[in-house]
């Protein structure tokens, strides 16, 4: 049995079973899928300031679950935290960002981003940089619709995202579409005739590479960026990530 987390640093139950579903759907037989979602926060994150916050939560509930699963997933599009995660614990943790680009290079060339929001986009290119794949990417953009409930997103927009979504990779060459964005996982499923090329999930590409490293089983670094930093004693963190973080410390 593989476990592997899915875990939501923002507070909507609603997106959380959302990704869920689509998470569900590509998992190998023998997988088990837990998820988690934010008990405080905001309701998604779309800029800079919201994704420092989910990501500092992202390290208390994560140091909260017990036992560890064999793999994490960061299932907030733009990774918040990602990098802190990963130097923080000792199983893989994937970003659905990163495992979405990544896949898209893959199958093809340039990849393009399309989200729901403007308000993402300067984040959501941020993300691009944090991974190295500029020169890879043909673009971030955003229909920029109102919207109401996040997990209703979909519905109401769904058709018109497809459609802004095909015209933009048209104009820009784009050899992959990602929908970016926790509300719009599974709609790849839906655009992959109309889109004519290769439309990542970016949930669903977490949770095949979660599977892949999961099996490698990879060792923690000891050495290097991403070794688990020296224990050390802190103030006012939540007790499960005091402890996490103190783990080894002499005082």
């Amino acid at each position: 049995m593989t476990r592997l987390l899915v875990l939501n640093p923002n507070t909507t139950q609603a997106v959380t079973d959302l990704m869920m579903r689509s998470a569900a759907s590509v998992a190998a037989p023998g997988v088990e899928l837990s998820a988690v979602t934010a008990p405080r926060g905001v309701p998604y994150i779309s800029n800079r300031c919201e994704a420092l916050i989910g990501g500092a939560i992202a390290l208390e509930m994560l140091a909260e679950v017990a036992p560890a699963p064999d793999a994490a997933i960061l299932a907030a599009f733009g990774d918040p935290g990602l990098f802190a995660l990963r130097e923080a614990f000792d199983f893989p943790v994937i970003g659905v960002s990163e495992a979405a680009m990544l896949a898209a290079c893959m199958l093809g060339g340039k990849f393009l981003i399309v989200s729901f929001t403007s308000a993402m986009l300067g984040w959501y290119r941020d993300c691009v940089a944090a991974h190295g794949l500029e020169a890879r990417c043909a673009g971030v953009v955003a229909l920029d619709l109102p919207f109401g409930a996040l997990d209703m997103v979909q519905g109401a927009q769904g058709d018109q995202l497809i459609a802004f979504a095909r015209a933009e990779a048209q104009a820009r060459d784009a050899a992959c579409v990602i929908f970016g964005g926790a509300p719009l996982a599974g709609l790849a499923v839906r655009a992959r005739e109309r889109l004519g090329r290769p439309v990542i999930d970016p949930v669903a590409a977490a949770v095949k590479l979660a599977e892949a490293l999961a099996a490698l089983r990879p060792m923690k670094a000891t050495a290097g960026s991403f070794a688990r930093p020296p224990g050390k004693s802190s103030i006012g963190l939540s007790p499960a990530l005091a402890n996490h973080l103190r783990r080894d410390h002499v005082e």
